[in-house]
C-alpha cells in the first residue's frame, strides 16, 4: 500500500458496512476520536490502535510444543516471518509510522513465536517474493492470507488458521446488486489480483461463460489496492474480487463502494482455508499448527480475531496440509 492510503485509513467512516448475498461479516462501525485527538477506524465497538506500539495479545511458550521446533530454526532464537509489503488492512499494513507492519496475521504469528518460544523477526517483501523465500528456506514461515491448495501443497506445507472469503466490491452507486455465479459477471469489466485464487476461480468463471456462449469479462490488472479503488471509483473497472477482510475494512474505513457477495477462497465445492507456510519437509509445521491449537484452546486467538473484527472467520481446529483448492485444470 502506498505511504498516503495508509494514512488514508485515519480518516473517518461514515458509512455501515452494508452487505448483500452473504452471511454473517465482520461488524465494523463508524470511526471514535482517537486518543491523539485524530479519527480512527473502529471494529466491533473497539476503536483500532494503527500505532506502532501495538499492545499485542501475547501467549506462554509451551515447552512441549517449542521442543519440536527444528534445530535449524531454533538457534538464533528468532522465527523469521513473511508478510507482505504492500498493504492490505485489516490483515497487514502499515502503522501510523508508515514502516511497522501491523495488522491481524502478524498478530496470529506473534502468538505462534510466543508459543514456540521464538523472538519474532518480520520481513517484508512482494506476494510473489513470499512465496520464493518461503521454498528458499529465507523466511522460516508465511503468514499472509495465503490459501491452501493442491499445487501450493506440492512445494509447501500448511498450518490452518482462519477460514478464506473473497468478496466482490463494486462502486456504491453501481446497478449491480448480486454477483454470486459465472453468468453475473458476463461482459463486465472486472479487476483481480495476478497470480492469486481469486484469479484462478476468475479465470474459471469467465471460461463457463465463453462455454455457454455468453460474453467474456474484460480482466484488468492492478499492482496496488489503491489503483483498483481508483478504477472503481473512475468506472474503468464494474467490480473487484479480491479478500473479504480488506475490502470490508476498506469501505467501513472510506465508504464509497459496497460488496455485493462473497464465495469461497477455494471455489464452489469445497470451504478455503488460510494457512501458514512453511518450506516443504523442514519440520515447522507441526508444531506451528500446534501452537496455534493451543491459542484456539486458550482464547488468544479469538481476541486477536475479535480484535481485528474477524470473529467470524475462526477455526475450530488448526490442520496441517488439508485438501486445497483443486489442481487447475483439474
Amino acid at each position: 500500500m502506498h505511504a498516503t492510503a495508509a494514512r488514508a485509513l485515519a480518516l473517518p467512516a461514515f458509512l455501515l458496512l452494508a452487505l448483500t448475498a452473504c452471511g454473517a461479516e465482520p461488524e465494523i462501525v463508524p470511526a471514535t476520536a482517537a486518543g491523539d485527538g485524530t479519527a480512527a477506524p473502529a471494529v466491533s465497538g473497539r476503536t483500532l490502535n494503527l500505532g506502532p506500539d501495538q499492545k499485542r495479545v501475547r501467549a506462554e511458550k509451551v515447552d512441549s510444543i517449542a521442543s519440536q521446533v527444528p534445530a535449524g530454526v531454533a538457534e538464533d532464537g528468532k522465527l523469521t516471518v513473511g508478510f507482505s509489503g504492500e498493504g492490505s488492512p485489516p490483515l497487514t499494513f502499515p502503522a501510523t509510522d508508515d514502516t511497522t507492519i501491523i495488522g491481524v496475521e502478524t498478530d496470529i504469528a506473534q502468538l505462534v513465536a510466543d508459543v514456540l518460544g521464538l523472538e519474532i523477526e518480520p520481513q517484508t517483501s512482494s506476494w510473489e517474493n513470499l512465496f520464493l523465500a518461503a521454498k528458499s528456506g529465507r523466511y522460516e514461515v508465511v503468514f499472509n492470507n495465503v490459501t491452501v491448495t493442491e499445487e501450493r501443497k506440492d512445494l509447501y506445507d500448511f498450518a490452518t488458521y482462519r477460514v478464506d472469503q473473497l468478496g466482490w466490491q463494486v462502486p456504491e452507486n453501481s446497478p449491480i446488486k448480486e454477483i454470486g455465479k459465472p453468468a453475473d459477471i458476463a461482459g463486465l469489466r472486472v479487476s483481480v489480483g495476478s497470480g492469486t485464487n481469486q484469479e484462478k476461480i476468475l479465470l474459471d468463471w469467465d471460461r463457463q461463460n465463453k462455454e455457454a456462449g455468453l460474453k467474456p469479462a474484460e480482466i484488468l490488472y492492478y499492482q496496488k489496492y489503491g489503483d483498483v479503488l481508483l478504477a472503481l471509483k473512475s468506472g474503468r473497472v464494474q467490480a473487484y474480487f479480491g479478500p473479504n477482510p480488506s475490502i470490508a475494512y476498506n469501505i467501513a474505513v472510506s465508504g464509497g463502494s459496497r460488496i455485493v457477495g462473497t464465495f469461497s477462497g477455494a471455489g464452489p465445492d469445497l470451504q478455503g482455508l488460510i494457512a501458514a507456510m512453511t518450506k516443504k519437509d523442514n519440520g515447522l509445521v507441526k508444531p506451528v499448527s500446534e501452537a496455534l491449537n493451543t491459542v484456539i484452546g486458550n482464547g488468544k486467538y479469538k481476541e486477536v480475531l475479535d480484535r481485528w473484527g474477524l470473529g467470524n472467520e475462526a477455526i475450530p481446529e488448526s490442520q496441517v496440509n488439508p485438501p486445497g483448492l483443486p489442481r487447475q485444470g483439474a
